[in-house]
């Protein structure tokens, strides 16, 4: 399988170069993110693309939802870091396109969680999706920096793996 995501049961180097690349970027992200974080919690403010959401009517959101998942530049990096990790893993396409669905799903739950309160919760979920937003906008940036320097760090553990072998 010459320039397949493995060959002979070992993943490509370009694998391990790619997964190497989308690491250090992401823990680059994560040091941002760090660095920015409000010092005071309390002076945490959403992004401000999450506090317009309360104005706008439904096809607005929809498309919004959409572009953000898709332009956010935070979102390609893990994107790629999912599909690089799927393609090298050695697994017929079938389950390939399984792991897709999964990460698709995994990847979705933040927005469907608080559709489902909303759905489901009549209006209990008013109060309960503003203590949501409240916490996220008190903790947004500390998350999110954490989450990157996790998957980035597992990221450039598994590119020098890969390189190494």
């Amino acid at each position: 399988m010459s320039g397949g995501a493995f060959g002979h049961k070992q993943p490509a180097t370009w694998g391990g170069a790619l997964k190497l690349a989308l690491g250090l970027l992401l823990v680059l992200f994560g040091a941002r993110q760090w660095r920015h974080r409000p010092t005071d919690p309390s002076q945490a403010q959403l992004p401000k693309w999450m506090a317009a959401i309360d104005r706008f009517t439904p096809p607005k959101i929809l498309g919004l939802g959409a572009a953000l998942s898709a332009a956010n530049a935070q979102n390609a990096p893990l994107t790629l870091a999912a599909g690089a990790s799927i393609s090298s893993a050695g697994i017929p396409v079938a389950q390939q396109v399984g792991a897709l669905v999964v990460f698709v799903l995994v990847a979705s739950v933040g927005v469907l969680a608080p559709l489902a309160v909303y759905l489901f919760m009549g209006e209990r979920a008013q109060r309960v999706l503003g203590n949501w937003r409240n916490w996220a906008a008190q903790h947004n940036t500390v998350v999110m920096a954490v989450l990157f320097f996790v998957l980035g760090l597992k990221l450039l553990g598994d590119g020098i793996s890969i390189l190494a072998s």
